[in-house]
């Protein structure tokens, strides 16, 4: 099964609605490889005017970074599906490392989130992964499969049937490091192996999984290569036109 390419932006809590709009504005001038899927989630302050220079651009999308488990109500500060929607984002990222681990989501509490995005029509890219202590233990495959099984048992495969999973190594966020492209084959092939012990092997196949850990124009094409890694969440190296379109283009 040919499953989606997807290069992800996640410009966590960068750029101005002015900057973002200039950013945005020059990847598109950049152009894209036709067959890869290119998500970008800013802020949420960004996401109304930023839909302006997507529209009409089918294989680029605009995707928020977090959301409230809550669709209305006393919950000040917090940005709900419907919010979401009305802004035209069509993806959400739920349970990032960094959502984890300054704001205390718990895996119980992402499951809510996940089922409130599937509800709305909001594409999840639910992450997880593992620290670098979790990792020397030798424990990080079932560390993460325990993170994947707490938040999607309550759904089915037809209700998973848009989710995209990124597999993000702690330990090689914004630091420099990388997991080798057969570490990360190693976690997503383990990752899909528990989709199809779970849901079957359709579902576990149609699932696309990102790598998410310090992905950059000079590693990417070596990390896409594998097999199981359909494509990267891109952190810091999002934030420049030039290198995120060499990414978008790494995929052979």
């Amino acid at each position: 099964m040919n499953r989606k390419k997807i290069a992800a932006a996640n410009w966590k809590m960068n750029t101005t609605v002015t900057e973002g709009h200039a950013l945005l504005s020059e990847l598109v001038a950049k152009g894209k490889s036709s067959d890869v899927e290119v998500v970008v989630c800013a802020p949420s302050t960004h996401l109304y005017m930023l839909s302006e220079v997507v529209a009409g651009h089918d294989k680029i999308h605009l995707g928020a970074q977090n959301m409230s488990q809550h669709l209305k109500g006393a919950f000040t500060g917090e940005v709900s599906a419907t919010m979401l929607k009305s802004c035209n984002a069509s993806h959400v990222v739920i349970g990032h490392s960094e959502r984890r681990q300054h704001f205390g989501e718990s895996d119980q509490l992402l499951s809510e989130k996940l089922g409130v995005a599937l509800n709305h029509d909001l594409t999840p890219i639910f992450c997880c992964g593992e620290t670098l202590d979790i990792r020397k233990s030798g424990n990080h495959v079932n560390h993460v499969i325990n993170q994947l099984n707490v938040a999607l048992s309550p759904y089915s495969a037809n209700d998973l049937e848009n989710l995209v999973i990124a597999y993000e190594p702690i330990w090689a966020i914004g630091t420099g490091e990388t997991a080798s492209p057969a570490q990360a084959q190693e976690m997503h092939l383990a990752i899909r192996e528990f989709l199809k012990e779970k849901f079957g092997h359709a579902m576990a196949e149609r699932t696309p999984i990102l790598y998410g850990g310090s992905v950059k124009p000079h590693n990417a094409v070596e990390l896409f290569k594998n097999p199981d890694v359909d494509g990267g969440l891109v952190g810091g190296a999002s934030l420049d036109a030039s290198g995120f379109a060499e990414i978008i283009n790494s995929f052979e």
